[in-house]
């Protein structure tokens, strides 16, 4: 760790990835609780010889450093204390010429979950927020489960395969079977031995019997309630935004406590209810398309929910949220890889292996693992801001989030223009990402935004970063430059007082329509915006960035002339244009670009 590294880890709160002790001459017994809380969730750093208060911190130093470091290396090494051996990395470090240990402990693999202390399981810990918390039951039994080698949707169950299924159900899927790709080996099989080939029956002591995964997706009712107490997933929706303050209820909602082939059909007609179907014809055959433009990410999303929940979890059930300007899928069971290896290529340790295979086979999930690559892919290429993911070990929940927000939007093209820099279209789509976060990204979020090769993304991330509108952080993560995050945000503030100014304008002008002045119609285009020909020209040339000089050839003129010098501080000092340098003004670089005002004034025009 570098001096920068050490104090910024010092200057951030107690969150979920750092916690600090005093440990001046003695191991603290709730230093353990924090291994065991770190290695049940996502791992984090823990720092010896740090006192913090609030948003304050005082390095009082290890005083023998030795002798703590020695004994919290041996109590972790001591299955007595601690169930399983931690892998830790450690340093000693020098802040303020007094020594402090950091010891960075990783989250533990799924099988050695959960880790707890003193021989006794009851004392394991997840760590929430800044907090160290003892798991409750139900918290240790989702541990348990999810470290179990034979995954829970293959247990095999003690029903009647004659009695169990739903014939109509596994008629359904064997039709979408047949139908993809010729599939036709088993058509001749009857439904029993259709599933056995595919593992969903087992042959056991007792003969032939269901897994867990064949009730869930073909199972008659009373046995697949016997099985899932809850239902399968909850979808609602509401006619106002997630943020909105008005108050109330769903508009229309459907909760399906039915098996997943059931289940899918009755969310797709959910689904179909407010989905955006735009009047498009097929060149060829001249029929109507009824494929709605998000389809994809939504199926993707759904299918999502239906593979990869936790089926033992029976407190918790999967909801969908659809607002007018986003829709919230939520989850119980965490994913057992981290976000940015769910959205690489390639297989992935999967909850229910035997769900998310026999979706794989009739098409319902187009990629291996999560599918969240089609996801991401299908909802920026509709113009929208990336899809928020959160993987949540602490409470051993996935949230995915599809908000309707441009990322290009008129206004953020805008302020692009404003800063009079020149972008490709990568750079333009990750400075306005940039804009739009208020926390660090990292290069793998730039890497799903523009679906580009790591090189191509730290191009792109050098280029803005040379032009001093990001700034590189430790660990490849980025964040907007101090000086464009102010400008951004008087832009929005000039937006808010102008949308004012304009209500204001408006009402005014209503007052004055009803006074019968006929000056109103005298169609002069001068008195109408109050700009004299040169202003005009060069309100219309500075849609793009313009330097002076460029003003002037536009103008025709040979020299900075008074009229010249004129209009273009008249423009300035009213706000209808702005310098891309205003700190600078007497810069080379200066340029001249018409403000959102200005703008507003051309295009009423």
């Amino acid at each position: 760790m570098n001096t920068h590294e050490i104090m910024q880890l010092l200057n951030r709160h107690e969150w979920k990835d750092v916690e600090f002790k005093e440990a001046k001459r003695a191991v603290p017994n709730s230093a353990f609780e924090s291994v065991s809380a770190f290695a049940n969730t996502e791992g984090g750093h823990l720092v010896f010889g740090v006192r913090k208060d609030g948003s304050d911190f005082e390095v009082i130093g290890v005083i023998n450093v030795d002798k703590v470091q020695n004994d919290f290396l041996t109590g972790l090494r001591s299955k007595e204390k601690i169930s399983s051996i931690i892998q830790l990395e450690e340093h000693l470090e020098t802040v303020f010429e007094k020594d402090i240990l950091i010891f960075y402990i990783p989250e533990a693999s799924r099988s050695e979950k959960p880790v707890f202390l003193d021989g006794n399981i009851k004392r394991s810990f997840l760590r929430k927020g800044a907090c160290d918390v003892k798991c409750s039951p139900e918290e240790l039994k989702r541990l348990l489960n999810d470290s179990f080698g034979e995954r829970y949707d293959g247990t095999a169950l003690d029903y009647d395969v004659t009695r169990c299924f739903s014939s109509q159900d596994i008629g359904w899927y064997r039709r979408q079977y047949e139908e993809r790709a010729g599939n036709r080996a088993y058509t001749e099989l009857n439904d029993e031995d259709f599933l056995f080939r595919f593992g969903l029956i087992k042959e056991t002591q007792a003969g032939r019997k269901p897994t867990v995964a064949s009730i869930l997706l073909f199972g008659e009712d009373g046995y697949l309630r016997g099985l899932l107490p809850r239902p399968v997933i909850d979808c609602q929706r509401y006619l106002f935004n997630s943020d909105s303050s008005e108050e109330g209820r769903w508009h229309h909602r459907t909760v399906c406590d039915y098996n997943l082939v059931q289940t899918w059909n009755a969310v797709m007609e959910w689904y179909y209810r407010f989905a955006e179907i735009p009047f498009e014809l097929e060149p060829h055959s001249m029929q109507r398309k009824d494929q709605p433009v998000d389809y994809v990410a939504f199926r993707e999303a759904i299918v999502n929910v239906l593979i990869h929940q936790d089926y033992s979890d029976h407190t918790r059930k999967p909801v969908i949220q659809h607002y007018s300007n986003l829709t919230r899928f939520w989850n119980p069971g965490d994913a057992f890889v981290s976000v940015d290896d769910l959205l690489e290529p390639g297989e992935k340790d999967v909850r229910n292996p035997l769900i998310v295979t026999m979706f794989r086979r009739i098409g319902f999930s187009e990629n291996a693992g999560w599918g969240l690559r089609d996801v991401f892919r299908s909802w920026r290429s509709l113009g929208h801001i990336p899809p928020e993911l959160t993987n949540d070990k602490s409470r051993k929940a996935f949230e995915l989030v599809l908000k309707k927000e441009i990322l290009l939007s008129d206004d953020q093209v805008q302020f692009q223009r404003i800063i009079g820099v020149d972008f490709t279209e990568d750079e333009a789509a990750v400075f306005a990402y940039a804009c739009k976060r208020s926390s660090p990204f990292s290069l793998n979020d730039i890497r799903f935004l523009i679906n580009k090769s790591r090189s191509v993304c730290l191009d792109v991330t050098d280029r803005l970063t040379d032009q001093f509108l990001l700034v590189r952080l430790p660990n490849q993560t980025y964040e907007l430059n101090a000086d464009t995050k102010e400008r951004l945000q008087s832009e929005a503030h000039d937006e808010d007082s102008e949308a004012h100014d304009g209500n204001s304008e408006a009402h005014d002008e209503d007052s004055e329509a009803h006074d019968g002045n006929s000056e109103a119609h005298d169609g002069n285009s001068e008195a109408h915006d109050g700009l004299n020909e040169t202003e005009r020209t060069i309100l219309q040339a500075c849609e793009t960035a313009k330097s002076a000089s460029e003003l002037l050839e536009i103008l025709g003129y040979g020299s900075r002339t008074g009229n010249f010098k004129t209009a273009l501080s008249g423009l300035l000092d009213i706000g209808l244009l702005v310098m891309t340098l205003p700190e600078s003004p007497r810069s080379k670089s200066q340029k001249y670009v018409i403000s959102s005002r200005g703008l507003k004034l051309l295009q009423g025009r």
